[in-house]
C-alpha cells in the first residue's frame, strides 16, 4: 500500500525471498552510534514520558516552542529541550513532573490508535511463545494500530503484514516510523489485502494472526510457512482458539496449546505489602502450534 510522506521517506523497504540471501539484522544499516557532550539530552522532534506526582503518564510530542496543557498547569517544551532524562520540571501552577524517554511499552498503551492494540503483557509472551528472533521472515495478519508489529520489529524480524482497512494500515505504519524510527520501516510492508484469501509468500519462519476467524487462514498457512515453522493466534474468545484448535487437530500441526495471561501489579509501601485491587486480567488467549511435514 501507499505510505504516508512522512513515513514513506528513506523506506526502501523489501520483504525478501528466501533465497535471497537474508541475514537479518547484519543485513541492515545499523544506527550511528551518537557521540559526544550532549548525546543523551532531549531534542525537538521525539517523544517525552511526563509523569506527574501520582505516577501518571503523558506522552508528548518535543517541539521548540511548544506548551503542553494539563488540569494542574502548562509546561513549555522549551524547559525540556536540551536537559536529560528524570529531570524534574514545574508546572505554571507549581506541579512537579518528571521527564523521561518512553519505553515501547509506555508507547504501545499511549500511542494513538486506530484499533485496539495488544497489551504489553500478552505481547511478551507471544514474542516467547513464536520465538521470535533476528532475521526470522514473519507475517502477521490483523496489523490494527502496529502494536504487535513494533514489537516484532523491535526483536529483529523482517514483517509482512496484512491489513484489510487502509487506515489501520496506514496509523500502523506511522506508530512503526514514529517510535521505531524509519530504519525498521525497511524491514516493515504491509499490503491491504484479506489472509482469509491467501498468503503470497512462502518459506515463513512465524504467521501470527489477530484476526476473527483464525482458522480460514490454516490452509494458507500450511503452504506458506516451512516445516517447523510456528503458527501463533491471539483470540479474545474461547470459542474462537477452540475453533482454531480443531482445525489444526485435523491438519499437519503438532505441539498446538493455548493459554491467557494474567498480570497482578503488588502495592509496596514500607510494611504495607499487598496485591494492588486492580489487575489486568483477561485480554486475549494465545494458541500457537508447530508446522509438520505433510
Amino acid at each position: 500500500m501507499n505510505e504516508p510522506p512522512e513515513a514513506a521517506e528513506g523506506a526502501d523497504r523489501h520483504f525478501p525471498d528466501r533465497e535471497d540471501g537474508w541475514r537479518g539484522a547484519a543485513q541492515t544499516e545499523e544506527r550511528e552510534e551518537e557521540q559526544g557532550e550532549g548525546a543523551d539530552l532531549f531534542r525537538p522532534g521525539e517523544h517525552v514520558l511526563l509523569v506527574d506526582d501520582k505516577n501518571r503518564k503523558h506522552l508528548r510530542l518535543l517541539g521548540a516552542g511548544g506548551v503542553f496543557h494539563f488540569h494542574n498547569g502548562l509546561l513549555k517544551a522549551d524547559d525540556i529541550l536540551g536537559r536529560p532524562e528524570g529531570v524534574t520540571l514545574r508546572t505554571s501552577k507549581n506541579s512537579r513532573f518528571t521527564a523521561f524517554r518512553p519505553t515501547l511499552n509506555d508507547a504501545i498503551l499511549l500511542m494513538k490508535r486506530g484499533a485496539q492494540v495488544i497489551y504489553p503483557k500478552d505481547l511478551g509472551q507471544i514474542l516467547m511463545l513464536a520465538d521470535v528472533a533476528p532475521g526470522q521472515r514473519l507475517f502477521e495478519s490483523g496489523v490494527g494500530s502496529g502494536a504487535l508489529s513494533m514489537a516484532l520489529l523491535r526483536a529483529g524480524a523482517h514483517v509482512l503484514g496484512y491489513e484489510i482497512r487502509d487506515d489501520f494500515a496506514r496509523r500502523a505504519i506511522n506508530n512503526v516510523c514514529t517510535y521505531l524510527g524509519e530504519e525498521a520501516l525497511r524491514r516493515y510492508e504491509v499490503k491491504e489485502r484479506d489472509c482469509y484469501e491467501g498468503i503470497e509468500a512462502n518459506g515463513l519462519d512465524r504467521v501470527l494472526l489477530d484476526v476473527p476467524e483464525p482458522w480460514r487462514v490454516i490452509p494458507h498457512a500450511s503452504q506458506a510457512l516451512r516445516a517447523g515453522g510456528i503458527l501463533l493466534a491471539y483470540t479474545p474468545s474461547i470459542v474462537q482458539a477452540a475453533n482454531l484448535r480443531r482445525s489444526l487437530a485435523a491438519g499437519a500441526w503438532g505441539l498446538a496449546e493455548t493459554c491467557e495471561v494474567l498480570l497482578r501489579n503488588w502495592h509496596v509501601a514500607d510494611e504495607a505489602v499487598r496485591p494492588e485491587h486492580r489487575m489486568v486480567a483477561h485480554t486475549g488467549f494465545v494458541t500457537h502450534a508447530r508446522r509438520m511435514t505433510d
